[in-house]
């Protein structure tokens, strides 16, 4: 009991303060505010020592009660550090007298007040840490940083890991929406358009034939009117070069108009744009026992002319040590090559050509592998160019088994005619 009296006698007499707060907009304040001070003694002798507490606003009802500090030993303060939308907003200083009413902030806040004793000075400025700043850390890991390649100078995009890299290429060339870069022209030349051309050809309700004064580049970009209403590639015409050709049901007619606008390589004395990247990219994996898709790159209808050549390069990698596998590549529905790898073909590198003509496709191909010898091969596609053409990478192992074959990377170029 006297153990119990004692405690009790100890223990300070607390003040209640308590207010409504607001926004200089007439809005509620919600938050937090955290209240902090120095070890000091109450004027019972309650020996309340160092710490702080947080205190949350909803809807602007704030209620905390603390202990006097009026007749502390040594003078003691509050330091009360308002916190906001996720930063401090300020801080000031509290002095709190003994009360048996509660007290309104305004009753205790102050900035330098003399007391019995000596003076309290205001809460001291000091650099707020990062680590205090709610939601800082979290807001600063979703900014993009820089790049192993971010460099001066260059066209910035943004890499793979969602940071900033430069793009890489010579100053003449035009960046691709995928970061990539390659030549507008010989010189630079850039794109060349043709717009509203009347192609020529008899308008007679019968000739389903008319000409281009040049082929379009890509042949995608032909935007065809007739009479104001587009046409559609495949549904209404076909494009071979420069020549349309209207289907059944889509004849010009005596009268009508027929306007044409389309993209041009890009050209510098004459000379046409260089080399297209149409697919660079890696590919997937399988364990799979049957052929499974690791990667296609595909040429839009009418896209492929004849005098093109289009370039195909892919590389394998082997994990595991209880099977071989097999790998494909098809042009369209043609198999450019099929080989079956060893257990040991931890690696095979290929490639490809196609060489467009009128009819389809030449085709030449090569590959090879850690064990797998070298082999070249020759043959041909009929598979039309005029329609959607696909490269198309497949892969299975020889057996089931928990090895993978993965299509690290394939590249496909199309090099126009010129």
């Amino acid at each position: 009991m006297v153990l119990t009296a004692a405690a009790a006698v100890a223990q300070p007499p607390l003040t209640t303060i308590q207010d409504t707060l607001y926004k200089a907009d007439g809005t509620p304040f919600n938050g937090l505010l955290v209240i902090s001070w120095n070890s000091f003694l109450a004027d019972n002798q309650a020996n309340i020592v160092s710490q702080s507490i947080t205190v949350q606003v909803v809807g602007g009802l704030f209620r905390v009660q603390l202990a006097p500090t009026a007749d502390a030993n040594p003078p003691s303060y509050y330091t009360v550090t308002y916190n906001s939308d996720g930063k401090i907003q300020f801080q000031e200083t509290w002095v709190v007298p003994v009360s048996t009413t509660s007290l309104t902030i305004s009753d205790v806040r102050t900035s330098n007040t003399t007391q019995a004793g000596g003076s309290v000075p205001p809460a001291p400025q000091t650099p707020i840490p990062e680590s205090a700043v709610v939601g800082l850390a979290g807001d600063l890991s979703l900014r993009p940083v820089k790049g192993a390649g971010f460099t001066t100078g260059r066209t910035a995009m943004i890499n793979s890991d969602g940071g900033i890299d430069a793009v890489v290429g010579n100053p003449s060339d035009c960046v691709f929406v995928d970061g990539t870069s390659g030549p507008c022209g010989t010189g630079g030349g850039g794109a060349q358009y043709s717009d509203g051309e009347i192609p020529g050809g008899t308008m007679d309700g019968v000739n389903a034939t008319f000409t281009l004064a040049n082929a379009p580049s890509p042949a995608p970009s032909l935007e065809l009117f007739r009479n104001g209403l587009a046409q559609k590639a495949a549904v209404d015409y076909t494009l071979t070069g420069t020549t349309v050709q209207f289907l059944a049901g889509a004849v010009p007619q005596p009268g009508d108009t027929l306007l044409a606008w389309y993209r041009l390589p890009g050209s510098s004395g004459g000379q046409t744009a260089g080399p297209q990247i149409n697919c660079s990219a890696a590919g997937g994996s399988t364990s799979s026992a049957s052929f499974t898709s690791l990667g296609s790159c595909t040429f839009p209808a009418s896209t492929l002319q004849t005098g093109d050549r289009v370039e195909i390069h892919f590389d394998l990698a082997h994990a595991g040590t209880t099977s071989g596998f097999e790998y494909q590549v098809l042009w369209g529905a043609t198999v450019l090559m099929d080989r079956v790898a060893a257990i040991g073909d931890a690696m095979i590198a290929g490639k490809g050509e196609a060489a467009v003509y009128s009819a389809g496709s030449q085709l030449r191909a090569e590959s090879w592998g850690t064990v797998l010898a070298f082999a070249a091969s020759v043959g041909n596609s009929t598979d039309s160019v005029a329609g959607t053409v696909t490269v198309n990478f497949q892969m299975k192992m020889s057996q089931t088994t928990t090895d993978t074959i993965t299509l690290t990377n394939f590249t496909v170029v199309r090099y126009p005619a010129q």
